[in-house]
């Protein structure tokens, strides 16, 4: 049975930097690193240590594109590294653990003042989400970005992370309900 190579459109693209050619690595680069950030910011939430895990991306996929075999499109190909990339950038951080009551009293209430003012009630309540997803703790997030955002499924997210497929679920419904919570602030 022949294995079908999927072609996507930055077919050429890709076989210019596999012959080392810097505008052709700048073109991917520019295709993919707004998107590529993003996904590193939904999971790390710092901006400089998003940036420094998509630089880090690019430079391992780029001198690693020999083991591109198109069996996929090259952004999904990218996709997998920039998330492992900021996987372990997460898991790199020492864990600062703060008592409940701490946590409580250092969210303190933003002044009426300087909430911006929304013509579109449904763009004030994306950043409202936007901003809880933000404030999940490390493990919650990751698990709902790689779940809601990411597309991975349980399994998936458990073999990425080193954990259970069911630690995985549990971490996803406690981060829901966190949300929940948060929202209902």
């Amino acid at each position: 049975m022949k294995t079908n190579l999927y072609i996507d459109r930055h077919v050429e693209l890709v076989e210019r930097c596999k012959l080392g050619e810097r505008k052709a690595q700048y073109e991917l680069y520019k295709s993919y690193s707004k998107a590529m950030f993003n996904i590193c910011m939904r999971i790390i939430n710092h901006g400089g240590e998003a940036e420094d895990a998509l630089q880090e991306a690019f430079v391992d996929a780029f001198s690693n594109l020999h083991q591109f075999r198109q069996q996929s499109t090259f952004g999904a190909w990218l996709k997998q590294i920039v998330v492992n990339k900021a996987i372990n950038q997460v898991r790199s951080r020492k864990v600062k653990w703060v008592e409940i009551e701490e946590w409580q009293e250092g969210g303190a209430e933003v002044p009426v003042e300087e909430i911006p003012l929304w013509e579109d009630e449904s763009a004030y309540e994306v950043e409202r989400i936007r901003n809880a997803v933000m404030k999940l703790p490390d493990g919650y997030r990751v698990v709902l970005s790689l779940y809601l955002f990411e597309g991975y499924d349980h399994e998936e997210i458990g073999e990425v992370l080193g954990i259970s497929e069911s630690t995985s679920r549990t971490q996803y419904m406690r981060a829901k309900r966190k949300l929940v919570e948060m929202m209902e602030r």
